[in-house]
């Protein structure tokens, strides 16, 4: 568990901070870009497990720490046991929340550590306010939220300009905008030009709050949660191939 914090102790606002978002990054790779093998190991035959994020943006699931008090706020143990207890999306989302508070607790186990101040522990929740949750990045939450605050701004005139890459984009995979967390109200467009468009896995109609992603092969679109892709797996799809045509392909 040397990763963990060991001899790892940042002292100052900007320290910590910088510790705060490398676990989160770890931890939203756990959950999202490796969920697969992040699954397989948390195997409910084994003793209780936790999920670890480490400030080199690597994440590990292993068990608790043996030394009482450990050098560190521990996060919830045995997260394995409701793997398959659960839909795998709620039990991510379940583990997501509960990363959620054990980052919290690392962030301000230093801030207590060494002595910060009102001033500084109030700079340090707003600096980390600022950063979509866990929970929202894979649940899809943050790009619903980060449209409602960027509202105001669909009035500039510099929008479509500065946007413009962003909407391209859009148009291909409905997550360029999750990508930044930086979701300038593409949904209403997306709902105009697609309204008429049916899934192809479930035949149901578009809808702007749902995630939507098009097959660069046959060209169909799909409801993410039919073909269980997450916007934030998304974002690292270079060329998406629907469950149908990657199985054409697969043949000989």
């Amino acid at each position: 568990m040397d990763g963990c914090g060991a001899q790892y102790n940042p002292r100052t606002v900007e320290e910590v901070f910088k510790d705060f978002k490398a676990r989160r990054s770890a931890l939203i790779k756990a959950l999202t870009t490796d969920v697969d093998e992040f699954y397989q190991q948390c195997d409910p035959e084994k003793e209780n497990l936790c999920l670890y994020g480490f400030p080199s943006e690597q994440w590990e699931v292993n068990l608790p720490a043996e030394e009482v008090p450990p050098e560190l706020p521990e996060p919830a143990l045995g997260i394995n046991f409701a793997r398959d207890g659960m839909q795998e999306k709620d039990w991510l989302s379940l583990v997501a929340v509960h990363s959620d508070a054990w980052l919290l607790s690392v962030a301000f186990y230093f801030g207590a550590r060494f002595g910060f101040d009102k001033a500084d522990r109030k700079r340090l929740f707003n600096m980390i306010n600022d950063l979509p949750t866990i929970f929202e990045v894979v649940t899809g939450n943050a790009k619903k939220q980060t449209k409602e605050k960027s509202s105001s701004a669909n009035n500039n005139s510099n929008k479509s300009k500065s946007n413009s890459k962003a909407r391209e984009s859009q148009a291909k995979y409905v997550k360029a905008s999750h990508a930044k967390y930086e979701d300038e109200g593409m949904e209403e467009e997306e709902e105009d030009e697609h309204g008429e468009t049916l899934c192809g896995a479930c035949g149901e109609n578009y809808a702007s709050d749902e995630f939507w992603i098009c097959c660069d092969v046959c060209e169909k679109w799909f409801h993410g949660k039919c073909v269980k892709i997450t916007p934030a797996r998304a974002e690292h799809i270079k060329q998406y191939k629907c469950p149908s045509c990657s199985n054409k392909r697969a043949r000989p």
